[in-house]
């Protein structure tokens, strides 16, 4: 297969969020969302090591549409239906076609975390890799101290499959614990995890 051809939908929604590609010119948004959440977002995030020009977040966003048009990761920009106000991301990333294995990262605006809205947007993309990449593995990593993060993935039926120990540098220099959660196609079709 060669995943350059396949037709993938730029957009989709769920009940309260739409979750489109990203276009041209969207790093003034973007920008807007990682200033006002910095203190929010520093402490998990390598990439937020330091606020970001308008320029390095509209660069990071033409990045993110080449990847998503290559079909080597699949970012997501986060808006709520209704307000259309940006909340965050959320994306298919480390993909591997043979496997079709993929894993999800997200971060989310401070002033629309604690709404449930990351919940639905991780579901969300959760069902779009099964249902357009036939997925047979979806992973999602956080630091073990990143307590939002990690709920996210329980409550969207992720089971959490391994914890692993100085794994990576936080954005402090220090090292640090992931988990992996994880949900694989099973062999009836349906998507779990075996018991």
């Amino acid at each position: 297969m060669n995943q350059i051809l396949l037709d993938v939908p730029e957009q989709f929604e769920t009940d309260r969020l739409l979750l489109r590609a990203p276009q041209i010119g969207d790093g003034v948004m973007v920008n807007e969302a990682i200033r006002d959440s910095y203190e929010f977002l520093h402490k998990w995030l390598k990439w937020a090591d330091h606020i970001p020009e308008v320029e390095e977040t509209e660069a990071n966003a033409r990045k993110h549409r080449a990847n998503f048009l290559l079909r080597d990761s699949f970012t997501f920009y986060i808006f709520d239906k209704l307000s259309g106000v940006f909340i965050g991301t959320c994306s298919l990333v480390r993909v591997d076609w043979e496997v079709r294995r993929f894993e999800i990262g997200y971060w989310i605006r401070q002033s629309a975390s604690g709404h449930g809205y990351m919940s639905e947007a991780v579901h969300g993309v959760t069902q779009f890799a099964f249902k357009n990449f036939r997925a047979n593995r979806i992973e999602i990593r956080c630091d073990t101290r990143n307590r939002g993060s990690w709920k996210v993935a329980e409550r969207c039926g992720y089971h959490l499959e391994a914890t692993l120990l100085n794994n990576f540098v936080d954005p402090a220099g220090d090292l640090r614990n992931d988990y992996i959660f994880t949900k694989v196609r099973m062999k009836d079709g349906s998507l779990g995890y075996p018991t």
